[in-house]
């Protein structure tokens, strides 16, 4: 009986021990479970993944210090092209000198004109006939000055002869200032006439000097570039009426950088092209460089002359610009 409580006793032991044992296993197997993320398993492929992920990204290569402080390569000049209008050494607004209204045109635009020649005309009737009356004064005080200055010689005998009565007592001091007097009224006459005769010769050169402003005239030769007049048209001084523009000899206006400009001096072939006319190469060589660099843009003036321009150039036209190889 004994024996039977006894092993009854201790498989109750064991069992419990059992127990115990495969409680703490759970409660191991649960702490695990809860340590390790969702979605983790044996595999550790993905917590690499996820390490790298945490690192920052990799910064771009970049150029040594040394290439950076390079500075940029100069252009070639031989290579350089630029562009610049064609212009004319002669160039000219013709404008208005006087009010006036336009009676005559005598040109259009595109017409050839020669050094002096008639453009337009202002109506000028009324100058002509202050001109007239300035001619007709003049010639009046021409004749009272002769006229007085016969009186005066006439008188300056009068007086001699009274000197010598004077003298002899034969003439009364009266008598003699009376013709002294005449005298000297006949050199003031000679006097005033001369000076009236000055007066309408002044005022003769300003009626002929507005009759020439109102003749607009070419100043050289050349051809009508620009016409802005139309017949009748009331035009105030300073209008301008006409451009007129010279058509040689053809100078090119361009500029070049200053990392250039040592390639572009006085004397230097150019060759010049234009889009308007492909097939065309026109020579040219520099005429003047100027002596002062930019600041704004860092580039020189050029100034270059066109050797035998081709009739198909105008002055205004845009040419390419480049040293000639």
């Amino acid at each position: 009986m004994a024996d039977s409580v006894e092993l009854d006793w201790l498989v109750t032991l064991m069992n419990l021990h059992s127990y115990r044992r495969d409680l703490l296993i759970a409660a191991a197997a649960l702490a695990a479970a809860v340590a390790l993320p969702i979605g983790s398993g044996c595999n550790s492929q993905p917590k690499a993944q996820a390490a790298a992920s945490d690192k920052p990204a990799a910064s771009p290569p970049t150029a040594p210090a040394s290439l950076l402080a390079l500075p940029p390569a100069a252009p070639d000049a031989r290579s350089f092209t630029t562009t610049g209008p064609l212009v004319a050494e002669q160039q000219a607004d013709i404008a208005a000198e006087r009010n006036g209204r336009v009676v005559q045109i005598a040109v259009q635009m595109g017409d050839r004109v020669k050094r002096g020649q008639l453009l337009a005309l202002l109506d000028d009737r009324a100058l002509h006939s202050a001109a007239d009356a300035q001619k007709a004064r003049i010639a009046a005080a021409q004749a009272a000055v002769t006229n007085w200055e016969t009186e005066e010689m006439s008188v300056k005998a009068d007086l001699r002869r009274a000197d010598g009565m004077r003298a002899n007592k034969i003439v009364s001091e009266e008598d003699w200032e009376h013709v002294k007097y005449k005298l000297d009224e006949t050199i003031a006459q000679v006097a005033r006439y001369r000076s009236e005769e000055a007066a309408a010769e002044a005022d003769l050169i300003t009626a002929n000097l507005q009759l020439e402003q109102s003749r607009m005239v070419a100043p050289f030769a050349g051809v009508v570039g620009r016409s802005s007049v139309r017949p009748a048209q009331e035009v105030k001084a300073g209008d301008v009426l006409f451009w007129i523009t010279a058509e040689a000899p053809l100078r090119v206006l361009f500029t070049v950088p200053e990392t250039a400009m040592a390639a572009f001096t006085t004397g230097k072939p150019l060759d010049l092209t234009t889009a308007d006319y492909p097939g065309l190469h026109q020579p040219g060589r520099i005429l003047r460089v100027s002596p002062v660099v930019d600041p704004a843009s860092g580039s020189v003036q050029v100034i270059g002359v066109v050797a035998g321009p081709s009739p198909l150039l105008k002055p205004g036209m845009q040419m390419q610009v480049r040293l000639a190889p």
